[in-house]
């Protein structure tokens, strides 16, 4: 944004500058043309006056001696002709009046020379020629010839003066605008950087309100009592669910102690609905274990990301649940320590072994993969799966298939693994197997570079 906005104000000031520019520097060249013109017209109306071509010798000699000797101070060459085009008296002998033709026939017709713009790119000498005046009637014609290169000199220069001052303006300009622009953008990139803070999990992240104009401190006010309001929320949220989970578990116990109890005092046709009472005792003792994890997983403001050796903790986690009606293998390998919260990778396997055994897996297979700056883990199993509409909803809390309504569980496992997978820094997808099963996959940032960015991510979903 900043880059943008230094793009507009330096575009708008170049063709302002230009826009004066161009008529100053043609209007320096006309000026300078002109007063070349006007002090080389005043000698060659001099010559016109001292020039009788019906003269003797003697006069032509004087006049010739004038000429030369206005050639030898002022390296401009001078010449007379008479009415009919012959040359009387000339300075130097070599000089060529073949250029001067059409001024010769303009002064000859009793007019005068017009100056013409001399550029700096351009050659041509500067002509003056001066009708010869007798007694009313045309005799002759003066004229002089200039070299224009100490002219063009005096207008280039001036257009390098015009020229430095114009790139001495866009520096000062380019300065003074990237200053303006720094501090009228500071707010704006400070509120970029504390809502990604806030999206990362720092809720305490707040904005500076006291720099860059009034309207944008007022707004970084405005977001930090909004990001105030939305973090008081979130954790009376998380204590509610917390608070109510914990209180919740004793009574939760003693009802279900007093339930079993009851057992003795039932006749043969209660005892199915006291045992149905008594797994629904146990569902709700679940539910309020996941939601009580659930609240603890989120409960992480600060990251406090640790290095942890992912092929240690899955060949652990592996040979715990071995014996558990399933084939568990681990496969692959990483190159390095990945960055998860403490305990995070544990709690991760551990959940999804679980769904896969409980959704009847015949083989459960943890393979570990290095992905550009990502150790990537693939929970993969050959029970039923999902279908392609219900792998988006399998985070979302609660959320059950309804094809799998009468198996045990709570639908909180694969939320409480997403949560704890983005506090890590990480990522997860659910992906289908052929035939059937399910692959849930989950990348964490190495400890060896900086934590992924969108193009590892966007990499490691391409491969698949």
């Amino acid at each position: 944004m900043r880059r943008r906005l230094l793009i507009s104000y330096m575009s708008l000031l170049a063709l302002s500058l230009l826009t004066l520019m161009v008529p100053l520097s043609v209007n320096l060249a006309v000026r300078e043309t002109h007063e070349s013109f006007i002090a080389q017209q005043g000698d060659t109306q001099r010559f016109a006056s001292q020039a009788d071509p019906a003269l003797g010798p003697a006069k032509n000699l004087r006049l010739r001696a004038e000429l030369v000797r206005y050639h030898e101070l002022f390296g401009i060459g001078a010449a007379v002709i008479d009415g009919e085009g012959k040359i009387v008296a000339v300075a130097p002998p070599t000089l060529s009046l073949r250029a001067a033709s059409r001024p010769i026939e303009r002064a000859l017709s009793a007019d005068q020379s017009q100056p013409e713009t001399i550029w700096p790119w351009q050659s041509a000498d500067l002509i003056v020629a001066v009708p010869v005046i007798q007694e009313g009637e045309v005799v002759g014609a003066a004229l002089t010839i200039a070299p224009t290169g100490p002219l063009r000199m005096r207008i280039a220069r001036n257009w390098a003066v015009l020229f430095a001052g114009y790139l001495l303006a866009m520096v000062l300009t380019w300065l003074a605008a990237r200053w303006l622009a720094r501090w009228t953008l500071r707010p704006v990139l400070e509120l970029d950087a504390v809502t990604h803070d806030i999206t990362s999990g720092r809720l305490d992240a707040r904005a500076a309100t006291r720099e860059g104009p009034p309207e944008l401190r007022r707004l970084a006010r405005s977001f930090n009592h909004m990001a105030d309001t939305v973090t008081d929320l979130l954790e009376r949220q998380r204590a509610f669910v917390s608070d109510a989970s914990h209180q919740l578990r004793t009574p939760l116990g003693v009802l279900r102690l007093r339930v079993e109890n009851l057992a003795d005092h039932l006749d043969e046709s209660g005892r199915r609905e006291h045992a149905l009472t008594v797994e629904e005792t146990d569902r709700l003792a679940r539910i309020l274990e996941g939601l009580l994890a659930l609240a603890t997983a989120e409960r992480h403001d600060d990251p406090g990301r640790v290095e942890v050796d992912a092929e240690d903790v899955v060949d652990g986690r592996v040979a715990a649940w071995q014996g558990q009606g399933a084939a568990l293998r681990r496969t692959g390998g990483l190159d390095a320590p990945v960055l998860a919260l403490p305990d995070a990778m544990d709690q991760i396997l551990d959940a999804l072994i679980d769904n896969a055994l409980k959704f009847g897996a015949g083989t459960v297979t943890v393979h570990l993969e290095q992905v550009e700056e990502l150790g990537v883990i693939h929970v993969m199993d050959d029970g039923p799966g999902l279908p392609e509409e219900e792998l988006a909803r399998a985070t979302e809390r609660f959320w059950r298939s309804p094809r799998h309504q009468n198996v045990d569980g709570t639908g909180l496992g694969l939320s409480i693994v997403a949560v704890l997978v983005a506090a890590s820094g990480g990522t997860i997808d659910l992906l289908g197997r052929e035939p059937t099963g399910l692959d849930v996959r989950i990348g964490f940032p190495c400890s060896t570079g900086s934590p992924p960015g969108a193009a590892a991510r966007d990499g490691w979903r391409r491969r698949t």
